[in-house]
């Protein structure tokens, strides 16, 4: 294997790359290569992110996060419909971001919650067809970022001009990655094959549904961070109920786990480090094969920027109410919705 095809492995293959080499130089250079492969993609990240925070204002970093996770998936992913046709999709896409979250945040909760699900079934339809790709957790990330982290006026104005470089960048490297995929659909089967009975449409709904209604229940309780609960619904609510159980338990556990480890840091570094907590928990997330330590780390960033809204004490109890709620919330959901499906199955089939 070529140092350029093992900077491409995951986590996990690297990982597992060292551990099956029995030869001591080849597992030192693949560990190097993977100790490498982690800086270089933290630098890359902090690069883009603080070019577009320069370029867009300090309100709009958050841009760049959107942008690069968008990069990021889009060099691998696909729509499950022709290339050309999914340029349109990420057209959409981010026309969705560019208006929908700034939509949003000038309505009462209740308007709050129709404009949130129209776009996060639209972001669905349009990115998220090949359901393996895990596309949603993406774009539905992205959105809700986007709504969590608002602006008016000027920054408005720079954040539609970043998005719409992003958009002109992902639709390149889409291109460019993508133009050999031997699909057949089409961009208007996007919604021609929209089905509420099918699996694939009934978690467009569900995720819909889930993620809208949480937010809701926080912003109408006064909390801040509603997107905090909207992200873990988004994290939890997986294609199979089944696996949705598993992934609740890891997303509250070690939510709590990185908190714990985010006051060790709070209290152990001086104030001059505070900055410097989230880049240390994205480090984390690089060596993270699984979803639950990146999920501990992903915590840093989060409440780095929260501590100095509200204090560490108030950031930390938000992080861990909203996440246990979003958790707990959507595996309840999802069981009630399934029942109601079945339900309304046997009751049609009764009547036939």
């Amino acid at each position: 294997m070529t140092f350029y095809q093992e900077l491409q492995l995951s986590s996990v293959g690297s990982k597992q790359l060292i551990k099956n080499t029995a030869d001591p130089k080849e597992k030192h250079r693949h560990i190097l290569i993977y100790n490498f492969k982690v800086y270089l993609v933290m630098a890359f990240c902090v690069a883009v992110v603080t070019l577009y925070t320069n370029l867009t204002g300090s309100g709009n970093s958050v841009v760049g996060v959107t942008v690069l996770l968008a990069v990021l998936v889009l060099r691998q992913a696909d729509f499950g419909i022709k290339t050309t046709h999914g340029l349109f999709s990420i057209v959409g896409i981010f026309v969705i971001l560019m208006i929908a979250p700034r939509f949003a945040n000038t309505l009462n909760p209740i308007g709050a919650f129709v404009v949130n699900a129209a776009a996060i079934l639209l972001l669905m339809i349009l990115g998220c067809h090949n359901v393996i790709m895990y596309n949603h957790s993406t774009f539905v990330l992205g959105y809700l970022l986007l709504l969590g982290y608002d602006v008016t006026g000027a920054e408005y104005i720079r954040r539609v001009e970043g998005l719409a470089v992003g958009m002109v960048l992902c639709m390149i490297i889409f291109y460019k990655n993508q133009e050999n995929r031997p699909y057949r659909r089409s961009f208007l089967d996007l919604f021609r094959e929209f089905d509420l009975h099918s699996a694939r449409g009934r978690w467009y709904l569900k995720l819909t549904l889930i993620v809208s209604s949480a937010m809701l229940i926080v912003s109408l309780l006064g909390l801040p961070r509603a997107m905090w609960a909207g992200i873990a619904c988004m994290s939890v609510c997986l294609p199979f109920t089944d696996d949705c159980i598993a992934r609740s338990g890891k997303r509250w556990q070690f939510n709590i786990v990185g908190c714990v480890l985010f006051i060790a840091l709070y209290l152990i570094l001086p104030e001059s480090m505070y900055p410097y907590i989230g880049m240390i928990g994205g480090i984390g997330v690089g060596y993270s094969a699984g979803y639950a330590w990146q999920t501990a780390f992903n915590t840093f960033g989060a409440l780095s920027i929260a501590a100095g809204m509200f204090g560490m004490p108030m950031a930390v109890a938000l992080r861990v109410g909203l996440n246990v709620f979003g958790a707990f919330y959507t595996v309840i959901c999802n069981k009630v919705i399934d029942r109601l499906t079945d339900a309304c199955g046997e009751r049609k089939g009764a009547e036939a």
